[in-house]
C-alpha cells in the first residue's frame, strides 16, 4: 500500500503505536492468568508420558486419563490424610524448638556477642528505649509513613500467601484440563501451520513436547529421591523432624540447581540448632555427598535423556528463567533452551547448510 499524504502516514502511524501499546497493557492485565495456563501446560505434559505409557500398553486414552486422574486424587487423599498430619504436627514442633532456643538464652549469646563486637553500641539502652516506645500508646496512635507502609506490606505479604494458594489450585484444575483435550489442542494448533511445512513443524512440536514431559517427570523423581533418601537419613541419625525436612527436601528439589543446595544448608542449620552437633554432621555429611551424586551423576543422567542440553546451557537457562519469573522461569527455562537448541538444529542449520 502507497501512502502519499504524509498527514494519513503520520496518522496510521500513530494509531499503529497506539495498538501496540493497548495490546501490550491488555497482556499485562491477564499476565498472572497467562502464567497459571503456560504452568497447567506444563504439569499435563509432564503427565504425557504416564499416558503414554498406558496407551502402548493397550489402554484406550480416555481409560488412561481416567486412571491417571484416579491416581493423583489418591495421592493427594492420601497425603492429606497421612502425610500433612505429620509434618503439621513435627512443623509446629519445629516452630517450637526454636522457640524455646529463643527463650533458652540463644538471644542473650547474639546480645553479648554485639556488644562484645561493637562496644561503641549501647545495646541495653536501645532495647530499653524501643521497649518502651513498643508501649506507648503514642507510639502506637503516631506512626510514621514507613512504618504504615510495613504493616500494610505485611498484610498485601498475607493476601500474596492466600493467592498463591488460590492460584496453585487454579494451576491443577487447568493440568487436569489440558491432560484431558490435549490432542484436540494439538490438533488444532497442528491445523493453523500451512501444509507444506506441517510435517515438520508437527515433528519438531513432539519432540519438544516430549522432552518438556520427560524433564517434568525427572524433576520429580529427583524431589521424591532426596525426600525419602533424606527421611532414611534423619530418621537413623535420631531427628524428630525427619518428616518435615524431608518435605522441605522434596519441594526444594524440584527447582533445578539451587533448589537442593538451599534445603541442605536451611535443614542442616535447623538440626544442628535443635538436635545438637552431634546429629546436624552426619547430616551435613550425607547432604555434601548427596548433592555431588546429584550434580556430577544423577541430574545429568536426566538432564541427557530428557532435554539433551549441555551442562552450561541448563545453568545458563535457569539463571536466566529464574531472574525473569522466579521459580516457574527456573522451572521452564531448560525445557525452552531445549525447544531452541532442537529449532536451531532441525531448521535453522539445514537452511543455512543449503545456502
Amino acid at each position: 500500500m502507497k501512502i502519499r499524504n504524509g498527514f494519513v502516514l503520520g496518522l496510521l502511524g500513530g494509531l499503529g503505536v497506539l495498538l501496540a501499546l493497548a495490546i501490550g497493557a491488555a497482556v499485562q492485565q491477564i499476565g498472572t492468568v497467562l502464567v497459571w495456563a503456560f504452568a497447567g501446560i506444563f504439569l499435563a505434559l509432564g503427565l504425557e508420558p504416564v499416558i503414554q505409557f498406558l496407551i502402548r500398553r493397550k489402554v484406550p486414552r480416555w481409560a488412561a486419563v481416567l486412571l491417571v486422574f484416579v491416581v493423583i486424587v489418591a495421592a493427594l487423599v492420601g497425603a492429606g490424610w497421612l502425610i500433612v498430619p505429620v509434618i503439621v504436627s513435627q512443623f509446629s514442633s519445629l516452630v517450637q524448638g526454636v522457640t524455646r532456643e529463643i527463650e533458652g538464652g540463644l538471644l542473650d549469646s547474639v546480645l553479648q556477642w554485639v556488644r562484645d563486637t561493637f562496644p561503641a553500641i549501647d545495646v541495653d539502652g536501645t532495647l530499653e528505649q524501643l521497649g518502651g516506645a513498643l508501649t506507648d500508646f503514642n507510639t502506637w496512635s503516631s506512626l510514621p509513613p514507613w512504618m504504615s507502609d510495613f504493616a500494610a506490606s505485611i498484610i498485601a505479604g498475607i493476601g500474596q500467601v492466600a493467592f498463591a494458594i488460590g492460584g496453585a489450585l487454579i494451576v491443577v484444575v487447568l493440568m487436569l484440563y489440558f491432560t484431558g483435550s490435549l490432542p484436540a489442542l494439538k490438533s488444532g494448533m497442528y491445523r493453523l501451520v500451512p501444509a507444506s511445512s506441517r510435517p515438520k513443524f508437527i515433528e519438531i512440536a513432539e519432540q519438544i513436547m516430549k522432552s518438556v514431559g520427560r524433564f517434568v517427570l525427572g524433576q520429580v523423581s529427583l524431589g521424591l529421591l532426596n525426600g525419602l533418601l533424606s527421611f532414611i537419613v534423619l530418621s537413623i541419625v535420631g531427628s524428630q523432624l525427619a518428616g518435615v525436612y524431608a518435605f522441605m527436601a522434596l519441594l526444594a528439589s524440584t527447582i533445578p540447581l539451587v533448589g537442593t543446595i538451599s534445603a541442605s544448608i536451611v535443614i542442616s542449620l535447623l538440626v544442628l540448632l535443635l538436635d545438637g552437633p552431634q546429629t546436624a554432621l552426619p547430616v551435613a555429611i550425607w547432604y555434601l555427598v548427596y548433592m555431588q551424586l546429584e550434580a556430577y551423576v544423577i541430574s545429568p543422567q536426566v538432564m541427557n535423556r530428557a532435554v539433551r542440553v549441555p551442562g552450561v546451557v541448563v545453568v545458563l537457562a535457569a539463571l536466566i528463567g529464574g531472574t525473569l519469573l522466579g521459580i516457574l522461569g527456573a522451572l521452564v527455562a531448560i525445557p525452552v533452551a531445549a525447544a531452541i537448541q532442537l529449532i536451531l538444529k532441525e531448521v535453522v542449520i539445514p537452511k543455512q547448510d543449503l545456502k
